[in-house]
């Protein structure tokens, strides 16, 4: 596997934890980090021994923005460029075929915020501080936060968020709904392989299609959507999985999916 300079990367089991290590820039995204993640997302894309994956920060930050010395170099047309490497980047960890979740154990501003919006489970700790605060350099999220920060949460607060370029606690983040747990900081990380653990013991084609429907359902009507369901539950029904699941709740036993 490939080394990174800016990424920590242990797989346990099933579970890849990726942890953004550029504690002294408190893990901003600059290009060479955003590259490394698309690499490590395209390398593991095809792993069948990766079943979940699971996203933090070192040091108390998850991801405090963009680099913003690089930020302040960008011109239109490298301003085009550097948007469209992180938007591509949010589009692969929407669209990885195994749940990828956020550990939230800091500040995740700007692109971090967006890093956190792009994985399928948002979990922070009490301490963590998340926002957009592009307006604040002249500038506006390119990363995708005018467009997953409102699908999130809602339009009205998504403005607010966007347009006064404030920080919010975990706690508004929870209840808002950009965050979907929140937990003591020494409790974050353990909460988060849990989850994992337990994804993990679920049908990995199940898993996929699942996530695969509820992100693309979310671009259609919902009569298409319905449609989009009935056709991926058709394709779950004729797999060994299913007849595995079905056979180990029969006989009161767990089951061993080998996701065919």
């Amino acid at each position: 596997m490939t080394e990174y300079k800016n990424l920590l990367v242990e797989q346990k089991g099933p579970v890849l934890l990726i942890t953004i290590n550029r504690e002294r820039a408190l893990n901003a995204l600059n290009r060479e980090t955003v590259d490394e993640l698309q690499k490590l997302f395209s390398y593991y894309w095809s792993d069948d021994s990766v079943r979940c994956v699971i996203i933090t920060g070192a040091g108390k930050a998850f991801v405090a923005g963009a680099d913003i010395t690089e930020i302040a170099e960008l011109n239109g047309r490298t301003g085009a460029d550097f948007s469209a490497r992180g938007l591509y980047l949010m589009k692969t960890i929407q669209n990885f075929p195994k749940p990828v979740i956020a550990a939230v154990n800091g500040f995740a501003l700007g692109g971090g915020c967006e890093l956190a919006m792009a994985c399928d489970i948002r979990l922070a700790s009490e301490k963590a501080k998340l926002g957009q605060p592009e307006v604040n350099l002249g500038i506006i999220p390119g990363f995708g936060g005018t467009q997953r920060l409102p699908r999130l949460v809602g339009r009205g607060k998504a403005m607010q968020m966007i347009l006064t370029a404030e920080m919010i606690d975990a706690a508004e983040a929870h209840r808002i709904g950009l965050v979907d747990e929140v937990y003591p900081p020494d409790q974050l990380m353990d909460k988060a392989m849990e989850m994992a653990n337990l994804i993990c013991t679920k049908g990995p084609i199940a898993i996929q299609i699942a996530k695969e429907c509820v992100n693309r359902g979310l671009d259609m009507a919902l009569a298409l959507g319905c449609d989009l369901e009935k056709a991926n539950f058709s394709q779950t029904c004729s797999t060994g999985d299913k007849n595995e699941g079905c056979e180990a709740f029969l006989e009161k036993r767990k089951p061993e999916f080998t996701g065919h």
